[in-house]
């Protein structure tokens, strides 16, 4: 468990801040946005669970954002893979494999979409496309940084996969897909 005596500790102060194994590195540093858009996701999801009327729904958000935590940690430790005393908690095909599981139970009560979907509708729904687009971004934030780093690579994929998730409770959000706002494209007059 962790404690928090203290909010701030000035360490921060000059620009830097520390990862996982305790090395400083500059905020701008890659990791580190890629922490923050994976921090900003979880906070978009912490909105649409604050929204839902739905226990079930409620419930797997904030198993979501517990998750992203353990995601967080992952992204902002560095990865070495043979290393027996890593006591960071790693994404794992587990992970993947879960969110797969969620993404085929709740499509399953929804009708096939016969046109792209707008980001709307019930509150809760626009709340969770809104983590969906920011999840995106923690994907290409992530994607950067693993283009010069060493990443556990099931957190791209998780990140991928958690993007569908959202898309898909967003659509069960909005009644089932009935509420859904869909896109009507312009056409040119002749």
């Amino acid at each position: 468990m962790v404690t928090l005596n203290k909010i701030y500790t000035r360490t921060g102060d000059s620009g830097q801040t520390g990862i996982g194994d305790g090395t400083r590195v500059s905020k701008l540093d890659a990791r580190i946005v890629a922490g923050g858009s994976v921090d900003e996701t979880n906070c978009c999801i912490g909105v649409a669970a604050a929204q839902c009327t739905d226990a079930s729904l409620k419930s797997l958000l904030l198993t979501l954002q517990q998750r992203l935590f353990d995601l967080g940690a992952d992204l902002t430790s560095p990865w070495r893979p043979d290393d027996a005393d890593d006591r960071c908690p790693r994404m794992t095909l587990q992970h993947i494999e879960w969110l797969e599981q969620q993404i085929d139970r709740f499509n399953e009560r929804l009708s096939a979409l016969k046109s792209f979907v707008l980001p709307g509708g019930q509150p809760c729904a626009a709340s969770l496309h809104l983590a969906r687009s920011v999840c995106r971004r923690a994907e290409l934030d992530t994607l950067r940084l693993q283009n010069g780093t060493s990443l556990n690579p099931q957190i791209v994929v998780f990140l991928n996969r958690l993007s569908d998730l959202l898309f898909v409770l967003a659509r069960d959000a909005n009644d089932h897909g009935a509420m859904d706002v869909l896109w009507e494209p312009s056409r040119r007059r002749p």
